[in-house]
């Protein structure tokens, strides 16, 4: 007999679609478009992520831009909570904390509405996947600067090869950190 966790793992796995040499020859594409299309593992998803909101005891889903967005916003709408979204800098308006991370060939800048918590609010950060940890580590430093406190992290999927974990380690500051799907 198999846990919930490893069924529901079972289920998004078998929605994510492996596309090679995506953007750039060498890269395998983890395409999460099958599972959003998919009404039994997407509301297996929106269920599993809505749970967790409620048993950390958030207020507030944040999803970061794009992706998570996708995840997060039908994920707080499930567990009766407000959404707040994380955006690339230039696309909020009104007054925001900016946070700017390293990646793999660049860097970027993050940004939240400066208003987008009340004091000590507890917030839930989803995303689509963990990689190296440079842009859910810069979201929690956003939701700290607005107010929030952070209650946790869950990932659709982590690329434990990358070690992403290791990076995003000092910026959870004891929220917990949990993946649905390890690649």
């Amino acid at each position: 007999m198999t846990s919930p966790a490893v069924e529901l793992a079972d289920l998004l796995t078998s929605r994510i679609r492996d596309v090679p040499d995506y953007p750039k020859p060498g890269v395998l594409f983890k395409d999460i478009a099958p599972l959003l299309a998919d009404a039994e593992a997407f509301a297996a998803l929106t269920r599993a992520l809505a749970e967790r909101a409620r048993a950390l005891g958030a207020t507030k889903v944040v999803g970061l831009e794009a992706r998570g967005f996708v995840l997060a916003a039908p994920a707080a709408f499930a567990a009766g909570l407000g959404f707040v979204p994380i955006r690339k800098k230039g696309k909020l308006p009104g007054e925001v904390h900016a946070q700017s991370y390293e990646l793999e060939y660049g860097s970027a800048t993050l940004e939240v509405q400066c208003d987008a918590f009340t004091p000590g609010e507890r917030v839930l950060v989803v995303d689509d996947v963990l990689a190296t940890g440079g842009t859910i580590g810069a979201s929690l430093d956003l939701v700290r600067r607005a107010g929030g406190v952070p209650a946790g992290v869950v990932v659709l999927m982590e690329l434990g090869f990358l070690e992403g974990r290791a990076a995003l380690a000092p910026h959870l500051d004891g929220a917990p950190l949990e993946t649905l799907v390890e690649v």
